[in-house]
């Protein structure tokens, strides 16, 4: 699931996944971090899942899939629009 925020500067996102699903660490991974995984790990919350978010531009097109543990990517389903294999989002 995505929450965005609008702020004057940009768009913060929020990428929140369940808290086990799939297990270890996850990353997100995207154009707005150069797709360099790592740089975006989701932390636990309180509610039991998992988030982070992440401050990208206005009014821009960002791909991103997620990477867990074992080299497993993997798509945000909740988002429909789609790039190939990536997810897109538009701030």
């Amino acid at each position: 699931m995505l929450a965005r925020r609008p702020r004057k500067d940009g768009t913060e996102v929020t990428f929140v996944l369940p808290g086990e699903d799939p297990p270890g660490p996850v990353s997100a991974v995207g154009d707005f971090n150069n797709w360099r995984p790592g740089l975006h790990t989701l932390q636990p919350r309180k509610d039991g899942k998992r988030a982070i978010t992440v401050a990208v531009p206005a009014n821009t097109t960002q791909s991103f899939r997620y990477l867990a543990a074992g080299d497993y990517w993997f798509n945000d389903e909740s988002t429909e629009d789609r790039d190939s294999a990536n997810n897109r989002l538009h701030t």
